[in-house]
């Protein structure tokens, strides 16, 4: 089983080497594709449903490129900003926690997690949307169920570890680039003299179109296209949300990964909706507004064989494809982070800190990937449906994170210099970003938009539960840990040594000493002056907090060292024979099974206690919550012929 572990996901890695971490970070450029594809994959899909939103009136499509390009730059540098302030990563939901409240917070962290769901779907749904452009109408039937192998080739790839995902769709995304960037220049060189007079009739046809309708009229149209493309700004916050992903110095790398990210971005979809009006694009159906335009173009290339035109959009369409998986994969990078985060604070189980032994947040990604095929499944790969689900979740984030940034530079107007120009881009962008999100929630709510309201609204419900379960839990451990702090040293301060020939209680303690001095007392209640040696064992779990800060394992062995060293004097000081063992791992069940194969060797008349929290309403829910940790080891060791003995601790 181990092997087949090995082959599918690779060979575990150590926490404690020095490479480790400089091997797993991303530089400016390998965060671009890994990060920044979401927000350049969007091109594939976000102009288009602009486009299509104007209906004929698609001369309007000049200003859609404008905005499209000046808005990209705005939330851009915006969030430049979240990563000075926040240079560990969370992005807008540490913006939101601390800037605004942790309430809102909350809203903000579960709209990103909704955000990074939609973008593995929409990602997988547009990129199997450009490859059945290729394909007879007879292949929509399908593409269902090749959305979902995507999306589990995907789940897998980032099973193994984040830069080997990147490094296999690195060529993809330069693909990418490339075509793309010689079919927009291309195209609009071929129409270069038609240029000059695109503005002048575009301002024509826009006053003619405000005659008829008015100038609201006009207004109301444009920002409705321009909102129903709102799926053309996601992915910016990305860098923000996983600024701890980067390289060092991390700040300076996320702000140059965010450059890279504007400007391909503002070029390729501000370039693609200058194809759409030069071009005259036109639904067809079975294919995609970028596949038909690319068709025109690379026809008009003159190379003389219909069969190498084909293959040749074929390609383009098979990079636009293949970066729409590499976007994908962002919501793979992006959500376990969110959610690593928000464990850290108890909104969600603490298991989704954890790591796995190839040092990725293992559940996080199982999660994130099963959720995205339940919502594919569910709007049936509608892109239609899901960028409206995808906008809203999106910029409510940006709208909470960037209303944040405005109370910050406000709140500090007086201790920073330049705080006026930060503010009014903050504001700037808080304004865009709440017009988008107001208009979508108007004119999508039964489209598709109360779907996202419902989803959000019901996952802030559970996690405020979650939130007071922990919350009441580490209430009741810190009574118990009161309760037991009035337990006096003795007199005793010579070191005593273990026997290992003696009868030896060996305890499994966490952090609670409390529930360490708990177990003691009661194995010396049950056993009076039974067992003559004491050791005490912790294994510290080192999940994505720990890992990822710099320092923070350092803190945590110190940490761990101070609480067995508590256990220790205490015994020592009663004249009771005591030693400790500490052990770090990604798995903490498999670490202190491990150290206790190690003591059993060394004491062979060993007997292992830990305390176990036993809850009044105990469900399955509440399993779901708390990792269960003693009962595993219990089994484990049991297995191997070791015995261990449980104590109820009633919480």
């Amino acid at each position: 089983m181990l092997k087949i572990r090995e082959i599918l996901l690779g060979k575990a890695l150590d926490p404690f080497q020095s490479e480790t971490r400089h091997s797993l970070a991303l530089v400016a450029f390998l965060a671009w594709v890994g990060l920044g594809a979401d927000g350049l994959s969007s091109s594939a899909y976000g102009p288009e449903e602009s486009f299509r939103a104007l209906g004929p009136h698609t001369h309007l499509g000049l200003y859609l490129a404008l905005a499209t390009a000046v808005t990209v730059f705005i939330i851009a540098l915006a969030y430049n900003q979240v990563i000075e302030l926040f240079p560990t990563g969370g992005g807008g939901y540490r913006v939101a926690t601390k800037l605004v409240g942790p309430y809102l917070g909350l809203v903000s962290g579960v709209a990103l997690i909704l955000d990074y769901v939609l973008t593995i779907a929409i990602s997988v749904a547009s990129g199997v949307d450009a490859l059945a452009s290729l394909l007879p109408l007879g292949f929509q039937d399908y593409k269902l169920w090749a959305e979902a192998f995507f999306i589990a080739v995907l789940i897998m790839l980032n099973l193994r570890g984040l830069k080997e995902a990147i490094r296999f769709l690195l060529p993809v995304f330069l693909g990418f680039v490339a075509t793309h960037l010689v079919l927009i220049v291309y195209g609009i060189f071929v129409h270069v003299d038609y240029l000059p007079a695109l503005v002048p009739t575009t301002l024509s046809d826009t006053g003619n179109l405000a005659q008829q309708i008015g100038w609201t009229g006009v207004a109301s149209m444009l920002l409705l296209a321009y909102s129903q493309g709102g799926g053309t700004y996601t992915g910016l916050e990305a860098v923000s949300n996983n600024v701890n992903m980067l390289a060092e110095p991390r700040v300076r790398t996320g702000k140059m990964t965010m450059l890279y990210m504007a400007l391909s971005l503002a070029f390729t979809a501000g370039g693609i909706f200058l194809l759409y009006l030069l071009w005259d694009a036109r639904h067809v159906d079975g294919e995609t507004l970028n596949a038909t335009t690319f068709r025109m173009i690379i026809d008009s290339m003159g190379s003389g064989s219909q069969w190498l035109n084909d293959m040749l959009l074929a390609v383009v369409l098979a990079f636009e494809a293949g970066l729409l998986f590499v976007a994908a994969n962002t919501g793979f990078l992006g959500g376990p982070a969110v959610l690593s985060n928000m464990a850290a604070d108890s909104w969600v189980p603490h298991k989704f800190r954890y790591l796995s032994t190839r040092l990725v947040t293992q559940n996080g990604i199982l999660v994130m990937g099963i959720a995205a095929l339940a919502i594919l499944f569910w709007t049936q790969g509608s892109v239609t449906l899901l960028i409206v689900l995808y906008s809203i979740s999106v910029f409510l984030t940006f709208a909470i994170s960037l209303f944040g940034l405005c109370r910050y530079w406000w709140r500090h107007r007086r201790q920073l210099a330049h705080w006026k120009r930060r503010f009014v881009l903050s504001l700037l962008g808080f304004a865009i970003c709440a017009s988008i999100l107001s208009v979508l929630l108007v004119e999508k709510m039964f489209a598709g938009g109360w779907a996202t309201a419902f989803i959000i609204a019901g996952m802030s419900a559970l996690c405020i539960y979650i939130r007071n379960h922990y919350r009441a839990t580490k209430d009741a451990i810190r009574s118990v840990d009161q309760i037991f702090s009035s337990q006096p040293f003795g007199a005793n301060m010579e070191a005593i040594l273990p026997d290992p020939a003696r009868q030896t209680a060996v305890f499994i303690v966490g952090t609670s000493r409390g529930g360490g001095l708990h177990a003691l007392l009661w194995v010396q209640r049950m056993f009076p002056d039974h067992f003559k040696n004491f050791i005490f064992v912790n294994a510290r779990t080192v999940d994505s907090h720990a890992y990822g800060g710099e320092g923070a394992v350092e803190q945590m062995r110190a940490e761990a060292n101070a609480t067995l060293r508590f256990f220790v004097d205490f015994c020592r000081s009663h004249g009771m024979a005591s030693s400790s063992y500490l052990g770090f791992g990604t798995d903490a069940v498999q670490e202190v099974t491990k150290l206790c194969h190690d003591i059993s060797r060394r004491y062979p008349n060993a007997i292992f206690f830990t305390s176990k929290l036993i809850f009044e309403q105990d469900n399955w829910f509440i399993r779901l919550l708390h990792n269960q940790a003693a009962l595993a080891i219990q089994r484990r060791l049991h297995f191997d012929g070791l015995q261990m003995v449980i104590l109820p601790m009633k919480v």
